[in-house]
């Protein structure tokens, strides 16, 4: 994938930011907390950044297409280790998972501020934009 895919795949979330950061990092946000990063230190590390579920966290490891991220590991945090690590639609899929699991940990209070519901249970969580 591409940066400007990358990028153009994380802003397409609901209530998601972009702003730039450490050595010209593109991090990506959801009620003011991070869910990727692209660019900057992340390029010079390796590839793109990203929050995942244990379970995401332990497979990318171990079939050897994400290592943990620095600084962000015990967060359960991965950098892919190329850009081209996986294919686009998983890629795009990883970005939707860790959006929703940053929006899950924002309190009920800032959901509703930026228009964000929460749907089902934990296990399956979805998130849509609320209308209204």
């Amino acid at each position: 994938m591409t940066p400007k895919t990358f990028e153009a795949r994380c802003l397409r979330l609901p209530a998601a930011t972009k702003v730039v950061q450490w050595e010209g990092t593109s991090v990506f946000k959801v009620g003011g907390k991070m869910f990727a990063i692209s660019g900057g230190f992340a390029a010079g590390t390796g590839g793109y950044m990203f929050k995942v579920s244990d379970m995401a966290y332990a497979m990318l490891i171990e079939h050897g297409v994400a290592r943990s991220a620095p600084y962000l590991a015990r967060a359960k945090w991965v950098q892919l280790v190329g850009n081209n690590a996986l294919p686009d639609a998983e890629l795009t899929a990883y970005l939707a998972q860790a959006h929703a699991l940053i929006v899950a940990k924002l309190s009920k209070k800032r959901r509703k501020e930026l228009g964000l519901a929460l749907q089902g249970d934990q296990a399956g969580m979805t998130i849509s934009a609320c209308s209204g």
